[in-house]
C-alpha cells in the first residue's frame, strides 16, 4: 500500500514537470521569416506522389511546407515503418497486414508502382530514414497507429529530431512517451469541447499541442490554449472543411497549424489575405501540372484553386477540325495511345486517358476538349492561350463563346498574332520576343504584351517595353525556376512569370514582402 502510494506520487511529480516542459515547446523552423499559420501536409504530397514515401516528403520540402503528417506502425519484428494501413495491399505490390511483416520484407515491396509507373521501385521508409531526410528541411508531425513509446523515443532522439517531430497518440500512449523522454518530445492528442473538460485535459494530457476538428476551433478555445503555452492544429481534411471559408475561419481564430491536402491552395490563399495583390501575376505552365496532369481539367481546376492568374494551355486540331488540349503533336508522352494528334478524330481522343501516366488517381482524366478546358477556368481566373494548332478564327469564337475578352491573353508567332490583330483587334496577343533588335518590329503590331526570352531580360528591357504600352511575360522554367531568379526580375517590375513551381514563386513574393516590411 505504502509502495503504491510512492509510486503515485512519483507519476504525480513526473508529470508536473513534465507539464512544465511542454508548454511553449520551441520547434524548429523551417520557413524563415516564419508565416502567421504553417501548414502540416496530410501523408506528404499525396495528389503528385506516393503517399507517406520519401518522394511525397521531399515535395513537400521543395515546395517551401513547414510541416509532414506520416503515419507509424510497428512490424513483425519491432520496428517502426512509415505506412498509414494495416494492410500493405493498397499502397504497395504486396498483400498481409504490416504486423505480420518484417521490415526487410516490407522494405522488398515496390511502393510506388501502385501510384505510377515512374515511381517503380520505390520503397516503405523506416522512422529512422524519413527522420534522417527531414533534418533541417522540415517537421514531422508522427501520427502513430500503433507504436512502441520507448523505442520511438529512442530512435527521434538518435536522430537529433527533438524539435522537429511532434507525436500524436491516445493520451496513454503519450504518457509513456512522456516518462521515456522526460517530457522532451512533444506530444499532441486531440481535443473534443463537447465532451471533455479544458482543465481536467491540459492537467491529464500535458500537450505541446491539441489537434481540433475544424468545426469545433473558435477563437475563445485558440485563447485558452495559447494562455496555457499550448500550440493549436486545426483539422481540415475533407471536401467539407478543405476550403477557403473553413481556413479563413481556422486562421481568423487564432489557430497556428491547419493540416490540409490542399496545401498549395491553403498557401496561396493566406498569402493573398496578408499581402492583397502580388508585385508580378503568375502563369501556370500547361494547368498546375505539379500536382495534376498537363493539360487536363484536374490542372486548370488546381490553377484555379491557387488563384494564379493565368492557366496557360495547349490547344491543337484533331483529324475532323475539332480543338483538344495536348501540348505535343503525338500521344506518346502523356497518353498510352501513339500516333499524331491530327490522325485521330475528337472522338478517339476525348476516350484517351491523359492522366494515367501522371499517377493512377488521374486515370479518369481524358484529353479534353478546348471548350471543357475554358469552362474549367471559373469565373476569375485568365487564360493563356498557345495556339499550337488552331485557325485564328476558331480562337476568336471561342474567346466570345466564354465571355474571356478581358481575361486571355494568345501565344504564337508574330505573323499569327498579326492576322489575330486585323481580324479582331481586341485579342491580347502576346507574340514572341527572343532578341532585343526585334522589339520595334513586334511593337509595330501593338501587341498586349511579348513573351521574352529569359536571356533578354533586364530592367532596361523591361521598361523599353512598358514604354511601348507591352507587358512583358517571360517562362522561367527548368534552371532559371529559383527564388533569386524571380525576385531579380520582380524588382525589374516583369508582369507575369510562366512557371511549373507556383508555391516557390510564392516564397520569393513572401520573402520580398518581409523584406520591404521590415
Amino acid at each position: 500500500m505504502v509502495r503504491a502510494s510512492m509510486n503515485t506520487l512519483i507519476l504525480t511529480l513526473c508529470m508536473s514537470s513534465q507539464i512544465f516542459a511542454q508548454q511553449n515547446f520551441r520547434f524548429f523552423e523551417p520557413i524563415e521569416p516564419s508565416r502567421n499559420i504553417q501548414v502540416m501536409v496530410h501523408r506528404g504530397m499525396a495528389m503528385a506522389a506516393p503517399e507517406n514515401t520519401a518522394a511525397a516528403i521531399e515535395m513537400c520540402v521543395q515546395d517551401y511546407c513547414e510541416w509532414v503528417e506520416i503515419d507509424i506502425r510497428l512490424t513483425k519484428d519491432g520496428r517502426h515503418v512509415v505506412i498509414h494501413n494495416q494492410t500493405v495491399d493498397a499502397t504497395t505490390n504486396g498483400t498481409g497486414p504490416v504486423a505480420a511483416l518484417t521490415l526487410t520484407e516490407l522494405q522488398d515491396l515496390d511502393a510506388g508502382s501502385w501510384f505510377a509507373p515512374r515511381y517503380a521501385g520505390i520503397r516503405l521508409l523506416s522512422l529512422p530514414q524519413a527522420l534522417a531526410m527531414a533534418k533541417d528541411k522540415i517537421n514531422l508531425y508522427l501520427d502513430c497507429k500503433h507504436v512502441a513509446p520507448r523505442l520511438l523515443v529512442e530512435e527521434i532522439t538518435a536522430a537529433d529530431m527533438k524539435h522537429q517531430v511532434i507525436v500524436y497518440d491516445q493520451p496513454e500512449v503519450l504518457a509513456e512517451i512522456r516518462a521515456a523522454s522526460n517530457g522532451s518530445v512533444a506530444c499532441m492528442s486531440k481535443y473534443r469541447p463537447k465532451t471533455m473538460d479544458f482543465d481536467a485535459f491540459v492537467a491529464k494530457i500535458a500537450p505541446a499541442a491539441v489537434e481540433i476538428d475544424a468545426d469545433d476551433v473558435t477563437p475563445e478555445l485558440c485563447q485558452q490554449f495559447h494562455a496555457a503555452g499550448i500550440k493549436v492544429q486545426a483539422k481540415v481534411l475533407g471536401q467539407e472543411w478543405d476550403t477557403p471559408s473553413v481556413w479563413a475561419a481556422a486562421i481568423d481564430a487564432g489557430v497556428d497549424w491547419l493540416q490540409t491536402d490542399a496545401p498549395a491552395a491553403l498557401l496561396f490563399f493566406n498569402a493573398r489575405r496578408r499581402m492583397g495583390s502580388f508585385p508580378v501575376k503568375i502563369a501556370a505552365h500547361r494547368g498546375a501540372n505539379r500536382y495534376a496532369p498537363e493539360n487536363t481539367i484536374p490542372a486548370i481546376r488546381e490553377a484555379a484553386k491557387l488563384g494564379v492568374d493565368y492557366t496557360e494551355i495547349d490547344i491543337r486540331t484533331t483529324q475532323d477540325g475539332r480543338f483538344v488540349l495536348i501540348h505535343d503533336g503525338t500521344l506518346d508522352r502523356t497518353t498510352t495511345e501513339v500516333g499524331n494528334v491530327r490522325d485521330k478524330s475528337f472522338g478517339e481522343l476525348t476516350q484517351l486517358s491523359a492522366g494515367i501516366r501522371f499517377g493512377n488517381p488521374f486515370l479518369d482524366s481524358r484529353v479534353p476538349s478546348f471548350y471543357d478546358g475554358l469552362t474549367a477556368l471559373g469565373e476569375t481566373m485568365a487564360v493563356y492561350l498557345d495556339a499550337k494548332d488552331i485557325t485564328p478564327e476558331a480562337l476568336i469564337e471561342a474567346i466570345h463563346r466564354h465571355h474571356l475578352e478581358e481575361r486571355h491573353v494568345v501565344y504564337q508567332s508574330l505573323e499569327y498574332c498579326q492576322r489575330l490583330s486585323k481580324l479582331a483587334p481586341h485579342v491580347h496577343t502576346l507574340p514572341p520576343l527572343k532578341r532585343l533588335e526585334q522589339i520595334d518590329a513586334v511593337a509595330a503590331i501593338k501587341p498586349y504584351g511579348v513573351d521574352a526570352a529569359w536571356h533578354i531580360l533586364s530592367e532596361e528591357m523591361i521598361s523599353m517595353c512598358h514604354q511601348q504600352g507591352m507587358q512583358v511575360f517571360s517562362d522561367l522554367l527548368g534552371p532559371n525556376e529559383n527564388i533569386q531568379q524571380y525576385q531579380k526580375v520582380i524588382s525589374w517590375k516583369l508582369d507575369c512569370i510562366q512557371t511549373d513551381h507556383p508555391l516557390r514563386v510564392l516564397r520569393a513574393i513572401e520573402l520580398m514582402a518581409a523584406k520591404n516590411f521590415r
